[in-house]
């Protein structure tokens, strides 16, 4: 796909590059970005070009080979490439989910509030894990790691859950047991 656009305003280069950085296209060049053939880009190519258009550019789409066994080869170790490197990224913030929710059991933190901030970041991790494996067609060695990783965040996640539980459990019992006497430490209780 070759994409051409005013140079101002830039917010319009943005938009078009954010939607071609998030489907997982190559940069081949200046406004020159390639995908491979297979229906998991089509609508973000679309997008893409919408964009274009809608900003007073241009966008063309073409079906490319290389001419060559080598040429395509090289274009499968770019894209996989590019693909191992979001590999990383996803593994790298497995890790801070990790490190997150070790750090709320360390500390004692075991809130509704943040149980929901923490099932939200899996979520998170959930639907870029779904992201990555559709744009992976040509399957990064990461990916296999990266799914494993997925899995023990689902369980430190589910650990945590059941702690949070514990925790709330334990203080509606205790509350339940010494409501009167802690009202009338405050002097809101008993007369």
């Amino acid at each position: 796909m070759v994409i051409k656009l005013p140079a101002e305003p830039s917010r319009h280069r943005v938009a078009v590059w954010r939607e071609l950085r998030r489907i997982g296209a190559l940069s081949l060049g200046q406004g020159v970005w390639a995908v491979p053939e297979v229906p998991v880009f089509a609508d973000g190519v679309q997008r893409a070009l919408d964009l274009a258009e809608s900003s007073g550019g241009q966008g063309v789409t073409l079906q490319a080979a290389g001419r060559s066994e080598r040429d395509a080869a090289r274009f499968r170790e770019l894209f996989t490439a590019a693909r191992s490197a979001d590999w990383a990224e996803f593994l790298a913030d497995c890790g801070k989910f990790e490190e997150e929710i070790a750090k709320e059991i360390r500390i004692g933190k075991f809130t509704l509030a943040e149980l929901e901030e923490e099932e939200q970041s899996l979520e998170r991790l959930r639907r870029w894990h779904r992201d990555l494996t559709a744009r992976d067609v040509f399957g990064a060695p990461e990916a296999a790691a990266a799914g494993e990783r997925l899995a023990h965040c689902v369980a430190v996640c589910e650990g945590y859950v059941e702690r949070v539980f514990t925790a709330l459990h334990a203080t509606d019992a205790g509350d339940a047991t010494g409501v009167s006497d802690a009202t009338d430490a405050t002097g809101g209780g008993r007369a």
